[in-house]
């Protein structure tokens, strides 16, 4: 989408909904050569899935308006679950209606949790007129574009009621399509959607809201919403590039004028710097990769065997050291390798050397003074070592023999103990992150908080109930002590130590899924916030067991804390 701001003074506010097909959303700022882009404040607000049905496409809102509200306050969030922006509309031929009545939100009819403040108040035709919908802002749409709307009813005047009963009954016409007949019960939402519909020609977005002839009461609108059905911009890069293209920039010090962020292939006009991508298969693959003296240092990274569809790869003119790896070979698709003017050294590989030969890879060693190129020079050491490696092999069975017999020793002890201090081996189950998002009902209720981030109570399904620990981005304790907390407590099971059931080591996303303590932490009890009391003996043996565990913990198995 194009954004441009009329003037230095005029605040500008976009919305999108998004259906994100990752985990990871990429927002970028394209400079369309009409000035800088530049964001003040960026807004992300997590939707059910389950509301607005337009799966793996994007809705750009037009236009959200809440009818017959007289105050001119906007409605938002807490009014709002998903905190969208409801703004105030009373059309010059409609009279506003009100209640302060209780409408049943939580009907089932209430598909998008249309607030209940918005569904409060009303606009309703003028009479004599009999249709509802003419003077509304009017929304452009290009031709051959989609578009979607939504219409939120609930009828707050009691007309069906009393001796003087009324029947309010119409049908929606959007864009030359006709919907109804319609009836409203007292107090009960109802919400409509329609669309995606394709525009043939070039206009306004128009709609009615028609009395039939069986009615004796004008249409009303509680409120309405228009989207734009952006284009598709495509499958995200496929994740084993992204992940392959994440991690290198992370191993080498690359200097890039795009800092190598966001998604490699997208948008298609402004890829990473360096590299080209293929966009024939539903998720792009990068194809080619040229690092050409980007100032590599230290070995060539496994990380370039996970770019599986690269053709073109080009290291050179950088000081990389080490051996020219064999995974190299095992590319399916590449075709010019390109290592010279580099510090590497050892033999090249046969397998690599043999694709070179059948003309299947075209492969530049050239630059490398300490790179062995044939066997030759191979078969030389190995007539000077051959003496020396025999007697070093000898010296070498002897301490592997010893090594063995040490840790087998060490290992009867440790099980003895371990039996003795009530320790078992557990097992550990690892979840993905939309797993955990799953599992806690998009993170809805916080049970704690510690150095790590937020706890969040959650519930496999097998109905079993977990506390989910999830690593803040902000946390005082970084990863390497979430990951030795994980390391621990995923192999030992204690009767003073809470279980581990399973966690989440997803990209960017950490957690840890522990038991569920359902009477509440120590804490609670010993400040008797919990509503029980607990007296001495109790308290010594708490004492007594939290100091065994600890003890486990430091001394008995990795003697290293993790608080």
């Amino acid at each position: 989408m194009t954004v441009q701001p009329i003037n230095v003074t005029a605040t500008l506010l976009e919305e999108i909904i998004y259906f994100s097909l990752t985990d990871v959303i990429n927002i970028c700022l394209v400079n369309t050569l009409s000035g800088k882009p530049f964001i003040s404040a960026l807004e992300l607000r997590l939707l059910n899935n389950s509301i607005y049905k337009i799966e793996s496409k994007s809705l750009y809102v037009l236009g959200r308006y809440d009818l017959g509200n007289s105050t001119n306050r906007m409605v938002r969030y807490k009014n709002d679950v998903y905190d969208r922006l409801w703004d105030t509309l009373t059309p010059a031929d409609c009279i506003a209606l009100n209640t302060t009545a209780n409408i049943e939100v939580q009907s089932i009819n209430n598909t998008l949790k249309t607030p209940v403040e918005v569904l409060r108040t009303a606009a309703q035709v003028r009479s004599p007129l009999r249709s509802l919908g003419n003077s509304f802002p009017g929304v452009y749409i290009a031709a051959e574009s989609e578009y979607y709307a939504c219409f939120h009813f609930a009828e707050i005047l009691p007309i069906s009621q009393g001796k003087g009963k009324h029947r309010r009954e119409f049908t929606i016409n959007f864009n030359g399509a006709n919907y109804g007949h319609i009836t409203l019960q007292y107090l009960n939402p109802l919400t409509m959607c329609y669309g995606p519909r394709k525009s043939r020609d070039s206009g306004f977005v128009e709609f009615s809201i028609n009395q039939t002839g069986r009615s004796d009461l004008p249409p009303i609108l509680n409120a309405f919403e228009l989207f734009y059905v952006m284009p598709p911009l495509g499958s995200p890069t496929d994740p084993a590039d992204v992940d392959a293209m994440m991690a290198i920039p992370q191993i080498y010090t690359i200097d890039k004028d795009d800092n190598w962020q966001r998604d490699p292939c997208l948008p298609r006009d402004i890829t990473w710097t360096g590299l080209n991508c293929s966009y024939d298969s539903n998720s792009p693959r990068i194809i080619s990769l040229d690092l050409c003296a980007s100032r590599l240092t230290g070995k060539i990274s496994s990380s370039f065997f996970n770019l599986t569809a690269i053709r073109y790869l080009d290291l050179s003119g950088n000081e990389l050291t080490g051996t020219v790896p064999e995974f190299l070979a095992q590319l399916p698709n590449l075709t010019v390798l390109n290592l010279s003017g580099n510090k590497l050294t050892g033999t090249v590989p046969q397998s690599l050397v043999q694709k070179a030969n059948n003309r299947l890879l075209q492969l530049s060693l050239e630059g490398n003074p300490s790179l062995c190129q044939t066997d030759s020079c191979q078969k030389k050491k190995r007539s000077v070592l051959l003496p020396i490696v025999t007697s070093f092999a000898t010296v070498l069975v002897l301490l592997f023999l010893s090594t063995i017999f040490f840790f087998w020793r060490m290992k009867r002890q440790a099980t003895s103990q371990s039996k003795k201090e009530g320790l078992v081996i557990s097992t550990n189950r690892s979840f993905s992150y939309s797993e955990i998002v799953s599992i806690t009902n998009n993170f809805e209720t916080i049970i704690g908080e510690g150095g790590f981030g937020k706890v969040y109570f959650g519930t496999l399904k097998d109905n079993v109930q977990v506390a989910v620990k999830l690593l803040s981005q902000n946390s005082r304790q970084g990863y390497k002590e979430f990951q030795s907390e994980a390391q621990l407590l995923m192999i030992v099971h204690h009767r003073n130590l809470v279980s581990l059931i399973g966690h989440c080591d997803d990209r960017h996303n950490k957690a840890l899924i522990y038991e569920y303590m359902a009477n509440g932490n120590l804490r609670e009890h010993l400040t008797e916030t919990s509503g029980s009391t607990l007296n001495w003996n109790e308290r010594l043996h708490i004492a007594a067991d939290a100091a065994q565990g600890s003890y486990l913990i430091h001394f008995r198995l990795f003697n290293f804390s993790l608080h």
